[in-house]
This record gives structure tokens, C-alpha cells and sequence, in this order.
């Protein structure tokens, strides 16, 4: 089974709020398997918008990353980002 990536492109309107959200999203990601390997590092924008949060965390399969985006500790996270940020979100299988 391969691992997948969380790939998440984030301009935060409301840092309270998304700190929050972040607090809550760490834990829930975590209890899926979920590694972060980029929190709003350095980034070059080489094509499309630029957003100036991204954030990569690694999970042991695509369906553990969906599953955690589903879940119900996640999507209580994700409420107090919905208001907080423009996020766009993707899961990437990696090559094995």
C-alpha cells in the first residue's frame, strides 16, 4: 500500500480562529497516522495563486488521509478554519 500526501495551499483571514483550527487538526491527523513534513515553511509560488501557509503531511495510505479528513474530530477542526481561511486541499498517493 502506498503512502499519501496531504497537500495544503492556506491564506489565513482570521489567525485566531485558525490557530484554533490547527490545534484541533494536529491531534486528528496524528491519531490517523498523519505526519507533518512542511508547516508554512519557506516556499517559492512558481505557478498558480499564492498562498502564504502550505503544509504537507505524509499518512500511511490515501484511504488513512481520506479518513481523516472525514472523521469526525477533523471536521470539528475544520469549522473553525471554514471562516478563517481560503484553503485549498489535496490528497496525493506517492510512487512507490
Amino acid at each position: 500500500m502506498s503512502t499519501a500526501l496531504w497537500i495544503a495551499h492556506v491564506e489565513v483571514t482570521d489567525a485566531e480562529a485558525y490557530g484554533e483550527y490547527a490545534k484541533r487538526a494536529t491531534d486528528a491527523i496524528a491519531a490517523h497516522g498523519g505526519v507533518f513534513l512542511s508547516r508554512a515553511g519557506r516556499h517559492v509560488q512558481l505557478e498558480g495563486r499564492d498562498r502564504a501557509r502550505n503544509v504537507v503531511a505524509r499518512f500511511p495510505s490515501l484511504d488513512a488521509a481520506v479518513a481523516c479528513y472525514n472523521s469526525p474530530a477533523y471536521q470539528e477542526a475544520l469549522s473553525f478554519a471554514k471562516h478563517a481561511a481560503e484553503r485549498d486541499l489535496v490528497v496525493v498517493e506517492e510512487n512507490t
